[in-house]
């Protein structure tokens, strides 16, 4: 089955910013002033999915918002700073993206980021179950593998949670993975089909290499490669840009891609599927990236884990601790 609902899915990856679609949601996007968030909110001004676009952040927000409303584009954009302002920013929004926080830098790693990521979920999170407690959270802010955790649990306190509108966005691995096996084996990555399970970072990011479609066939040192690659690609944006950030383009592109698809499922649109780290109760992590069919209501369907081969359970058995580690974490830092 996910199969033929995931090549519905990316068939209309192109149509995510598409000038077709029906106006009707409002999304606000915390953290839209920086690296990714700008490239970010760039991309849902241009989609006609979106109604309102509500931008905030610490610094330079009206700016941004101000650039963005030139746009000829229908979507109205507000942006204001601070957080004294922040509640009024998500009051009644559908959507909140939440790719604020602070980058990675040459030797850091995802989970290097938690001290300071998680007090910023952590209050995005509070203020979203006060106004928008109905709203879908799409959570970019590293570590994901934490901070979906620490969203759900300061939901949970606040009586708001639904485990089915909590999103940890793992939508760059499977964009990776599409271009990485596009480029080995020569085709188009647009028509190139792959789960990537797990979690976000390191070792917890699983690429079902053995599931592509159309079927490639690699020998193992090309998939070992391919892997690592798949894995570490996060790494490998970051000592490119030698102190200058991490993967802001990218990640703002696949942002875009998950928060449009979930928008259209929102919507009513049927089969739309992304691979998503949320709660379940599919492994032994509290919080696992599977395919997910989308619907009105957030998450109307888990696929599961696809079909694994032997080099795949054994990725999957190396995830699982580091996975249980950092939920744990998270969940700790509410408590």
């Amino acid at each position: 089955m996910f199969v033929r609902v995931a090549r519905t899915a990316l068939q209309q990856t192109a149509r995510n910013f598409s000038s077709t679609s029906q106006n009707n949601a409002k999304v606000a996007v915390c953290g839209a002033s920086g690296g990714i968030g700008q490239p970010l909110s760039l991309l849902l001004k241009q989609s006609p999915l979106v109604t309102e676009l509500r931008l905030f952040d610490i610094v330079h927000t009206p700016g941004v918002a101000a650039d963005l409303s030139h746009i000829d584009t229908g979507s109205k954009v507000v942006g204001k700073n601070g957080p004294e302002n922040v509640e009024e920013m998500l009051a009644g929004v559908d959507v909140v993206v939440i790719p604020a926080g602070v980058p990675r830098k040459p030797g850091m790693t995802r989970d290097d980021l938690f001290n300071t990521n998680a007090g910023i979920v952590r209050d995005l999170a509070t203020a979203a179950a006060k106004v928008c407690p109905k709203a879908c959270l799409a959570i970019i802010t590293n570590p994901v593998n934490s901070a979906v955790p620490i969203a759900s649990e300061v939901l949970k306190k606040a009586g708001t949670y639904d485990p089915r509108r909590v999103f940890g966005v793992s939508t760059l691995d499977i964009v990776r993975a599409r271009q990485f096996i596009g480029e080995a084996a020569g085709v188009d990555p647009q028509k190139v089909e792959i789960p990537v399970i797990g979690g976000h970072s390191g070792v917890t990011i699983i690429p079902v290499l053995s599931a592509v479609k159309p079927s490639v066939t690699f020998p193992q040192d090309k998939i070992d490669a391919l892997t690592v690659r798949i894995q570490e690609a996060g790494t490998e944006v970051v000592k490119a840009k030698a102190g200058a950030g991490s993967a802001t383009l990218s990640m703002a592109y696949a942002g875009a891609r998950f928060a449009l698809s979930l928008i259209r499922a929102l919507n009513g649109e049927q089969n739309v599927v992304e691979c998503s780290y949320v709660r379940s109760d599919v492994t032994e992590a509290k919080y696992f990236s599977t395919p997910l069919v989308l619907g009105r209501n957030g998450i109307e369907k888990n696929l599961g884990l696809p079909k694994l081969n032997d080099y795949e359970k054994k990725l999957l058995e190396k995830a699982i601790p580091e996975l249980n580690a950092n939920i744990k974490k998270g969940e700790d830092f509410v408590k």
